[in-house]
């Protein structure tokens, strides 16, 4: 059963060894060193360095069209045989946008209520970046639905860095829950 495990920066390396991952993404700002645990082979990491905005800001680089590409292909690229791990620098915007876009993603007839809502199950500190929802609702064809469903949710628990938490990549109504952890 593929997992999508979310980690903040500071506990990548524990959530990759435990998890026992094969693909990693990190969407972290540009120039901060993150180190890729040996584990995880060079073309099984996508990196995008890209700062947790919304909105153009200088010295910030903003996401894209051509991020959002690179993401989504490589979620859909994975073979699903052994985790993922998303994280980003706290794991609570970036890193929480980019589990529930693979949710979407993955399952095109997932309902978008419904993932996100196993997202604030999940992970109470959640609040995915706005523009990385946008942008994955129009890559993906969803007409707002995501966009949408994630401001229902809202903005989650304060917290200065999220823990680690499995995002389910089907309906419960399809069988697979996972808001516990192996990290």
């Amino acid at each position: 059963m593929p997992t999508l495990h979310v980690a903040p920066l500071s506990k990548l390396a524990a959530t990759v060894a435990a998890c026992r991952a094969s693909h990693l993404v990190t969407l972290i700002n540009v120039g901060t060193a993150v180190e890729r645990p040996p584990s995880i082979a060079a073309e099984r990491h996508l990196f995008l360095g890209l700062s947790d905005i919304s909105q153009p800001m200088d010295g910030h680089v903003l996401a894209g069209v051509q991020e959002m590409e690179r993401l989504i292909g490589f979620m859909r690229s994975w073979d699903r045989e052994a985790p993922m791990v998303v994280h980003c620098w706290a794991g609570i915007s970036r890193s929480t946008a980019a589990a529930y876009i693979a949710a979407c993603a993955l399952a095109p007839e997932r309902d978008e209520e419904e993932a996100a809502d196993a997202l604030r199950r999940a992970a109470p500190s959640a609040t995915p970046n706005p523009r990385l929802i946008a942008l994955a609702d129009g890559a993906l064809g969803r007409g707002g639905r995501m966009i949408r469903a994630i401001a229902r949710i809202g903005r989650g628990a304060d917290a200065f860095e999220g823990t680690p938490f499995i995002m389910p990549l089907a309906s419960r109504q399809q069988g697979i829950s996972g808001a516990s952890s192996c990290g």
